[in-house]
């Protein structure tokens, strides 16, 4: 049984995609799993011992692109598929595996995909709450499988060998002495999923007059937030936003002791290493897209207005996520 699966364009929801690999493989145990997704997510799913192969979309999020679309899904006739999953709710998402003639092409109705999807899942939001539980019930072999409330899943588990671990270490000459907090300040969706810089220096100022090494960990896009942060600790931290790419980010949360994150990429990368993870949530729904994680502590504060799922805060005060006090996330933080 060969699947193919269109992969989500977010490097959480590439994360929460692993339950369900877990499932299909947890189904048919001898399956292979192909996945297409964008470039940036390669060595990420490398990590995930469920792919057998994957392939570079080449189209942008968003972009349309039928020319490109039709010819990736001529090339990958060659590969047989038996069945593809797509999770993008997009209609443009199901074109490939139309295009490449795959025979059961699997996935929510979305944006009216009959025809593009012939085996068309209807999606009960009151039944199937959060991401990865709709991720996981593709993984069903028909649409008429009965699904129960919650939806069990399997947490994601990102492989980190001694070897890779070693190699971050001697590539940033880092010294393992003391505790490290780790601190993703960033969230690429917008300013209303970030704790402010000034909480997130304090946390750390306060951690690392304990004892903790506290390090910074982003993309380019994070810079200049994290080097507000640093600045406000007397440059204290060791910041690594826009100095790694994804696969060194993670090896970096590998050895970490714990996570303090807002809602982000990051976050559930840190949940699937097995890490202590704190989540700040403000604007966003922990009920939707939780820390995958038994331990994972998740703070917010149920304001009548979030969340809003908004990129901006529009009531310009962000108090979902301000009156969250430094102190008390380090009473969370704990040997």
């Amino acid at each position: 049984m060969k699947i193919l699966i269109i992969a989500p364009s977010w490097v959480g929801d590439m994360v929460m995609a692993q339950s369900l690999f877990i499932a299909l493989k947890q189904n048919q145990p001898d399956c292979e799993i192909d996945v297409l997704a964008p470039e940036w997510s390669q060595d990420l799913l490398a990590r995930m011992p469920e792919v057998s192969k994957t392939f570079v979309m080449p189209l942008t999020h968003g972009e349309f692109g039928l020319k490109a679309r039709f010819v990736l899904g001529k090339k990958l006739r060659a590969e047989k598929y038996d069945q593809a999953i797509v999770l993008p709710n997009s209609w443009k998402s199901a074109l490939i595996p139309f295009f490449a003639n795959i025979p059961k092409r699997t996935g929510f109705l979305g944006e009216m995909r009959y025809g593009l999807l012939n085996d068309a899942r209807k999606l009960d939001k009151s039944v199937l709450t959060m991401t990865v539980q709709r991720f996981v019930a593709l993984a069903a072999k028909s649409p008429l499988a009965p699904l129960q409330k919650g939806g069990d899943f399997t947490f994601p588990v990102l492989n980190v060998t001694g070897l890779q671990q070693k190699a971050v270490i001697e590539k940033f000459n880092l010294h393992l002495f003391n505790p490290i907090l780790v601190l993703c300040a960033g969230a690429e969706f917008g300013s209303a999923k970030r704790w402010t810089e000034t909480h997130f220096a304090e946390l750390a100022s306060q951690k690392m007059a304990e004892g903790w090494t506290c390090w910074l960990i982003g993309s380019e896009k994070d810079k200049s937030v994290t080097d507000e942060i640093n600045k406000l600790t007397g440059w204290q931290c060791q910041d690594f936003a826009g100095k790694t790419n994804l696969t060194e980010a993670v090896d970096l949360l590998s050895l970490a002791h714990t996570v303090v994150s807002n809602d982000s990429g990051l976050m559930h990368v840190a949940a699937a290493l097995d890490k202590k993870v704190i989540a700040l949530y403000g604007s966003s729904d922990p009920k939707f897209t939780p820390p995958l994680h038994s331990n994972a502590e998740i703070v917010t504060l149920n304001l009548p207005c979030s969340p809003c799922f908004k990129r901006d805060c529009p009531l310009e005060h962000r108090q979902c996520l301000t009156d969250i006090l430094p102190s008390q996330i380090a009473e969370l933080i704990r040997l």
